[in-house]
């Protein structure tokens, strides 16, 4: 437990046992009145932006959130299934804290997770990958950013631009920071 005057930007709390990361964190004194800590707080899970004052000195609940590789298995209706590869445990992960990165996903592919106790409150993909290409899609040529690129539809299921020379069967490398082609393989 810490008081919340020791409350600051990055730090992750508890608060009715939901999860938070401290966005801002200002003390305020008012001419009539008790000074108070108001914060912004991000939740964890759904990234809902929510403001919450603090009485001087009042308790909170530090949250240590821990750091661990997963394996993707597969998917099990709105839910992914991954392995805890220190563990060997299964670890059951809604599609709201994988969000849109499930079009990157394959068997086998590395996260990194953050765990507070046995529930993921975030994952985050390898910065590139490689797949295959399934099969491409002409641009509309209003969309294109150039005259020589196309859609290309990956074994995943993601759709990013390619360049005419990409065919379906290729394996390239993808920045899945930005969802963009980076190299054929």
């Amino acid at each position: 437990m810490i008081t919340s005057n020791q409350v600051v930007p990055g730090m992750i709390i508890s608060l009715d046992e939901e999860v938070f990361r401290v966005e801002s964190c200002v003390r305020v004194t008012v001419s009539k009145g008790v000074p108070f800590i108001k914060t912004k707080l991000r939740h964890m899970v759904t990234d809902d932006e929510v403001e919450k004052n603090f009485q001087i000195d009042q308790e909170v609940l530090e949250v240590k959130l821990e750091e661990k590789k997963i394996e993707y298995l597969y998917a099990e209706g709105h839910k992914h299934i991954f392995l805890d590869v220190l563990t060997l445990e299964q670890v059951t992960v809604a599609q709201e804290i994988i969000g849109d990165k499930v079009t990157f996903l394959k068997e086998g592919t590395m996260l990194n997770a953050l765990f507070y106790g046995n529930v993921i409150y975030s994952s985050e993909l390898p910065q590139f990958l490689e797949l295959m290409v399934s099969r491409t899609e002409d641009m509309d040529p209003s969309l294109a950013m150039s005259a020589s690129n196309r859609i290309g539809i990956l074994e995943t299921g993601a759709r990013i631009e390619l360049p005419m020379f990409i065919e379906a069967g290729d394996v390239i490398k993808v920045d899945t920071s930005n969802r963009e082609y980076v190299q054929r393989i």
